[in-house]
């Protein structure tokens, strides 16, 4: 056992400022009322809290194709119908709609994992937490499924360069497509998803048969569900594969992906897990005593992300919280019971015992096929940042940094450890 497990928090009050526009479920203020419900159980007091860097573009472009990072820079929504055709391209448009500060909102979210990342890496943490991070569906040249940027693509990419074997957990409702796609085709990055699978379910992809290909064959893997998994069953099933997976893959860390659409009465799931049952995956998880990194990612009835992250946190935190939630600025959404646990759901359970031990079977037999953990021959490890040189006197006078947005680059001294100054870094070194 580690000693006492050294956490690091990334919030930027600005990503709960955000609005995706009226009806949409995409709802980053519950963002905003994890952090307060966290603050109130003086959770604060137990880990070093970091506002995150703003991605810069070129970091973005480490997996994102450079025009689809310039285009989301540019768009607005007073100019988008300017751009009706690279709109459709990019995929934007209903669920993925252009409002005020996209672009800022990305930067904050990936900055976070990104950050996330680079403090595991230098060992400055055991366990990083990023809860506005965790948008698993955007691919390289397009947004899906209310996701722009893949902060989690990014942070694998930021880990390899120090470990030779990631391990990617997802417990969204959704399957986790753009973070499998993106290391389909390699063994360094094992994905497991765990997943609402059906035809007319988004994003239709998941199937247990879907295993990678070409030196990523057997390296990604699914665990399709059908409505009404209760605690008990998905619970069961998690730790057996899990286990087996850690024991014969060997990751030197592990990403875990924790949307809350996967609980009970979430306005766009179907499963029936209770609060405990999904923080009982992120206890499991950290029992395994390998760095961690964990992030957010679906949930659209925000007073149970809110109750589910915090709970979570204080399990990353070895604390238990009492059930009744604390005054705090958001606490007449927690009406009326103000508790933090809420009851398993009433959907009817589809997923028989046959079905899942189908499922298990397919799974550990595909597992098989991986003899030991791929060696793999590091390189040099690549700088951590990349700052693009430019001129303050060349920049557009109308397009200078307001006041606003410099103060909130102000950082205390205290909040970088070496060579994560952006000001220090010698571009000649890159």
């Amino acid at each position: 056992m580690r000693s006492k497990d050294r956490i690091s928090y990334f919030y930027d009050g600005d990503v709960g400022s955000v609005y995706f526009g009226p009806n949409h479920p995409m709802k980053p203020h519950r963002l905003c009322m994890t952090h307060h419900l966290v603050l109130s159980y003086e959770l604060h007091k137990k880990m070093e809290i970091y506002r995150p860097h703003k991605a810069y573009p070129v970091e973005l472009a480490q997996f994102h194709s450079a025009d689809y990072v310039e285009f989301l820079h540019r768009i607005t929504p007073d100019t988008q119908h300017l751009f009706s055709n690279e709109l459709a391209r990019y995929n934007l448009g209903e669920d993925c709609p252009v409002f005020e500060n996209l672009f800022e909102f990305c930067q904050i979210y990936a900055g976070g994992t990104i950050d996330a990342a680079r403090r595991l890496n230098n060992q400055l943490c055991d366990i990083a937490i990023n809860w506005a991070g965790g948008l698993h569906h955007a691919k390289k040249c397009e947004a899906s499924g209310f996701c722009y940027i893949n902060d989690l693509v990014l942070g694998i990419l930021e880990l390899l360069k120090h470990h030779a074997r990631v391990l990617y957990i997802d417990i969204d409702v959704h399957h986790g497509d753009g973070v499998e796609e993106a290391f389909y085709f390699t063994d360094r990055v094992m994905t497991v998803s765990f997943h609402k699978f059906g035809d007319m379910f988004f994003p239709g992809t998941g199937d247990v048969k879907e295993i990678g290909e070409r030196e990523g064959k057997f390296y990604a893997i699914n665990v399709p569900l059908k409505d009404g998994i209760d605690d008990t069953s998905f619970t069961r099933l998690f730790k057996t594969i899990i286990s087996k997976v850690v024991e014969i893959y060997q990751p030197g860390v592990i990403v875990l992906q924790c949307g809350a659409d996967s609980l009970a009465g979430d306005r766009l799931g179907c499963f029936n897990l209770s609060i405990d049952g999904h923080a009982e995956c992120v206890r499991f998880v950290k029992k395994f005593n390998l760095p961690l990194l964990v992030t957010g990612g679906g949930g659209y009835t925000k007073e149970n992300v809110a109750r589910c992250w915090t709970l979570e946190t204080g399990v990353l935190l070895d604390t238990e919280l009492p059930n009744d939630i604390p005054e705090n600025e958001y606490i007449k959404y927690f009406a009326p019971e103000f508790s933090l646990k809420i009851p398993n759901g009433h959907i009817e359970n589809l997923n028989s015992k046959s079905y899942l031990s189908t499922i298990k079977v397919q799974v550990l037999e595909n597992l098989r096929y991986i003899q030991h953990a791929p060696s793999v021959q590091m390189q040099e490890v690549p700088p951590d940042f990349y700052i693009p040189d430019f001129d303050e006197d060349e920049q557009n006078p109308d397009e200078r940094v307001d006041q606003h947005t410099q103060d909130k680059h102000i950082q205390r001294d205290d909040e970088y450890y070496d060579g994560d100054n952006d000001n220090d870094q010698n571009m000649d070194d890159v």
